[in-house]
């Protein structure tokens, strides 16, 4: 058996797909193309704040977590500076944009988080396509299962389910929810029932109707 990428895979896929939409969005508030009033600022500052705690807590999972894994287990088949060195230039950018996120719910001004969350988008697509072409090969190659669910298991606990969970029918192909269900089980099921609601309603308040 190899490890199953599934879960990062649309792990990845969120991360990038909501982030560009955010930075449309916020890029249509800067020009005037769509409004805000003070709930759906709120909304909105909200879950650029969770998106970018979200994507906080995957890269430092992978620095504390995965790639010990794939050091130990690939030695020197692998060189994981670059990848490690991109982190670092995320976490700033993180801040800033959360910082950026508070004073858009104060001011409605997205002039400034617009252009940021538009540079958050381009570093996630290049570093993502990286990442997954260079080290996916190798975990199914060289990590052990159990070192794989290991770190599965860590990124899982430390995450915000409710941010995290109801985005998986959004991004997740039919075929991969059905296999995520079948992993899972009905807990799964139940979970993203119990979700799907308010994450359908925020969603529709942050990004508008076709949402």
């Amino acid at each position: 058996m190899t490890p199953d990428l599934l879960g990062f895979t649309i792990a990845h896929r969120a991360m990038r797909g909501d982030t560009r939409r955010m930075a449309v969005l916020a890029t249509d508030l800067a020009a005037g193309r769509q409004t805000a009033d003070a709930a759906r600022a709120a909304a909105i500052s909200e879950d650029v704040a969770l998106l970018c705690a979200s994507i906080h807590h995957h890269h430092t999972m992978e620095d504390e977590m995965l790639w010990p894994v794939i050091e130990r287990s690939a030695g020197a088949e692998v060189d994981l500076r670059d990848l490690s060195d991109d982190h670092s230039e995320l976490d700033p950018l993180l801040e800033e944009i959360t910082a950026q996120a508070a004073r858009f719910a104060a001011t409605r001004d997205a002039s400034a988080l617009a252009p940021a969350l538009t540079r958050l988008a381009d570093m996630l697509d290049e570093h993502i396509e990286e990442e997954e072409r260079l080290i996916f090969p190798i975990i199914t190659e060289y990590v052990s299962v159990a070192d794989w669910e290991t770190v599965e298991n860590a990124v899982r606990k430390g995450g915000n389910i409710k941010f995290d969970l109801p985005r998986i029918e959004r991004y997740a192909r039919p075929d991969e929810l059905a296999r995520l269900r079948r992993m899972a089980g009905p807990v799964l099921t139940v979970m993203l029932a119990l979700l799907r609601g308010g994450y359908r309603r925020r969603q529709r308040l942050v990004f508008g109707q076709a949402a």
